[in-house]
């Protein structure tokens, strides 16, 4: 097993500055998913065996019953990502309609219902008028 430890609180990048954990609770909550969710693939078979090992010798269980745990744990949480990103979606989406906003869907039927209107606008306007 690799004995280095890897400082992952602050992730930078060489052309960025380093992610702040101040900007506000709801960026601090997505920081947290991303990073589980980072965490999470990045476990790959090999290294959660590698884990198990180490937690069995420990913990007084087989490797197959802490693997198992470590396969429930990880699929636990992709389900509460994907929970917790629907839930985000949600909430974006209710607070831009309380602004008053609407989606590119929406805008989009608004625009074809427009065009249609003004179509059949012109049709009414260019017919031909009986003579009396």
């Amino acid at each position: 097993m690799n004995s280095e430890r890897i400082d992952r609180s602050v992730q930078t990048d060489e052309r960025t500055e380093p992610v702040r954990p101040d900007v506000g609770a709801a960026s601090g909550a997505l920081r947290q998913v991303g990073l589980a969710l980072v965490g999470a693939v990045a476990l790959t078979a090999e290294r959660a065996d590698e884990l198990a090992e180490s937690l069995a010798g420990r913990g007084g269980m087989t490797k197959e019953e802490v693997r198992a745990r470590i396969d429930e744990a990880s699929a636990r949480w992709r389900g509460d990502a994907v929970r917790i990103g629907e839930r985000a979606g949600a909430t974006l989406h209710n607070a831009l309609r309380e602004l008053g906003l609407v989606t590119r869907e929406e805008w989009d039927e608004l625009e074809l219902r427009v065009a249609q209107l003004e179509h059949r606008l012109r049709l009414v306007e260019n017919r031909p008028r009986p003579v009396p």
